[in-house]
């Protein structure tokens, strides 16, 4: 459906106001705590094969006392001090503690334990993990990059924290996020900045950015994040990793800051973020624990018997960037060989309703939920461990350098009562995105997959999102559908920067979306190492 007159001149007037936005941010903002130019563009690449194991691989070799667990821990160690200072993506480790647990590791090998038996009580024996900072590691910060909150420190695990833990993960340590998780540029007033292993200059993404670095960066293998527009998905394209939205309500969300509440408990969603496609259902068997049943996880998928859909943008919102041409010719190929090698053929569908995506996530997250209960204000979470923060007030200090917060978080507290003015507007929107959501329900069916852009643009500079705040609308409309999603890679682009693509299926259809991200992985390579010449 071709633009309006009017919708062109709005989108002209967007543009205009944004680039003028990222102009003044150039000249008034002041640098982040962490953020320093570095030479080099990209991460020198991991040189330890002990760094090129998958967790499932990595745990088997320890159950098979073919390694000890200290030498992996000491070897990521080792690259995390070699890389970190480039990318800030670690912002507090805990690497004394992961040795003192790898030696506990290796006196139980030592002990002479069965492997079946290991297996199935750890496992995740002796990998080691990473783990987004919003979320309670004992401990750890847990700030959530909020300044008011840079003394606090948890005093127990989130629940999946816990439950990987109990497998025999050991964390490393703690990695950056966006201001209070509702940014898409992980950048804050309290570890300053986190820069993409391919391009020093440009963004990891958020709100999970320090996981999507640190894993693309041969730091972490697998680690945990979480996802309410696009958290988990965005970082992993822009660092060419895999990420995984489960079915909303499977996995749980306990134990992290800041937490959902109202109608937005339906949104967020907790899920793996891995460097390597087997490993996202290891982990998401742990994380969900008794959830998991609600999966079909056991069930065999037949790969030429899935309904494949396809659709190669969200139809021309005016809100929202045009798909870059490389991000379109890598799901071009991804059509072609689904249809050349399995046989199938990928139907190109146009759902109307996703053109107001932006729209229709902005209206759901503001809307009651069934007992009447309001969604937290963002002007609260900001007060949070402080006194009130007023908006306006605050845009004044940012301006000559004296905010404790970001221009990201300023500007969505400015905007967070602009909902609440068109009432009416917002409840057609709510019940387009209910109509939506059976719309994708009764397309995917039992058997269905649908291949859509994770991100409109490659990895944008530092900044950029500014000038396109609301492109995260690819992935923030699958939050409130409820819809199960993984991020897949797809090689890199002519600059080196990650290309991808997501894999969308009915609620609890879960397994579908692995399966395929797992034959992907094989047909297209995966992860690719960060500064291979």
């Amino acid at each position: 459906m071709a633009l309006s007159r009017a919708e062109r001149c709005l989108a002209l007037l967007l543009r205009l106001l944004s680039r003028a936005c990222l102009a003044l941010l150039g000249l008034v903002a002041p640098a982040p705590p962490g953020a320093r130019p570095a030479p080099p563009r990209a991460v020198p690449p991991p040189r330890r094969p002990l760094l090129l194991l998958p967790a499932r691989q990595l745990a088997a070799r320890l159950r098979a006392r073919q390694v000890t667990c200290i030498e992996v821990v000491e070897t990521y160690v080792e690259r995390i001090k070699e890389v970190n200072p480039l990318i800030n993506a670690v912002v507090k480790d805990r690497f004394e503690e992961a040795l003192q647990e790898a030696r506990q590791v290796d006196k139980l090998l030592s002990e002479g334990a069965g492997d079946d038996y290991l297996e199935e009580k750890f496992p995740l024996l002796g990998v080691p993990i990473t783990v987004k900072e919003a979320f309670s590691l004992h401990g750890m910060p847990n700030t959530s990059g909020l300044v008011n909150r840079r003394n606090v420190i948890a005093t127990s695990d989130a629940t999946v924290v816990s439950r990987l833990k109990q497998a025999g993960a050991i964390p490393l340590g703690v990695t950056n996020c966006s201001e209070l998780c509702m940014w898409y540029e992980s950048s804050n007033r309290v570890y300053g900045r986190t820069n993409n292993p391919y391009d020093l200059q440009r963004i990891v993404g958020g709100s999970s950015g320090g996981e999507g670095g640190v894993l693309a960066a041969a730091c972490s293998v697998i680690g945990v994040g979480s996802d309410i527009g696009g958290s988990i998905r965005m970082p992993a394209f822009f660092n060419g990793v895999f990420g995984h939205k489960p079915t909303t309500g499977v996995v749980p969300n306990d134990g992290q800051f800041p937490n959902a509440r109202g109608v937005r408990t339906s949104f967020l969603c907790t899920g793996p973020m891995c460097r390597y496609a087997e490993d996202l259902e290891l982990m998401l068997r742990v994380m969900a624990g008794p959830g998991v049943s609600r999966l079909k996880l056991n069930e065999k998928v037949l790969l030429e018997k899935i309904k494949f859909h396809c659709m190669d943008h969200d139809g021309g919102s005016i809100f929202v960037s045009p798909v870059d041409k490389e991000i379109l010719q890598a799901q071009k190929k991804v059509v072609e060989h689904l249809e050349s090698e399995l046989g199938v053929q990928v139907r190109r569908v146009a759902i109307h309703k996703m053109k107001y995506s932006f729209q229709i996530w902005s209206a759901m997250m503001s809307s009651k939920d069934s007992d009447g209960q309001e969604a937290q204000l963002f002007t609260d979470l900001l007060g949070d461990h402080g006194k009130p923060v007023w908006p306006l007030w605050e845009l004044m200090k940012w301006l000559v350098g004296m905010s404790s917060h970001t221009l990201p978080a300023i500007a969505l507290g400015l905007t967070e009562k602009l909902m609440k003015l068109n009432p009416g507007g917002n409840a057609k929107l709510v019940s387009m995105g209910k109509s939506l959501q059976e719309e994708m329900e009764a397309l995917l069916g039992p058997d269905g997959v649908l291949l859509y852009p994770s991100h409109p643009t490659i990895a944008p500079r530092h900044h950029s999102p500014i000038c396109m705040p609301f492109n995260f609308a690819y992935t923030a409309i699958f939050n409130v559908l409820g819809l199960p999603v993984t991020q897949c890679p797809l090689g890199l682009s002519s600059e080196g920067l990650p290309l991808g693509i997501q894999l969308v299926a009915a609620s609890y259809n879960d397994h579908l979306t692995l399966a395929v991200a797992r034959y992907l992985e094989k047909a297209f390579g995966g992860w690719v190492s960060p500064g291979k010449v």
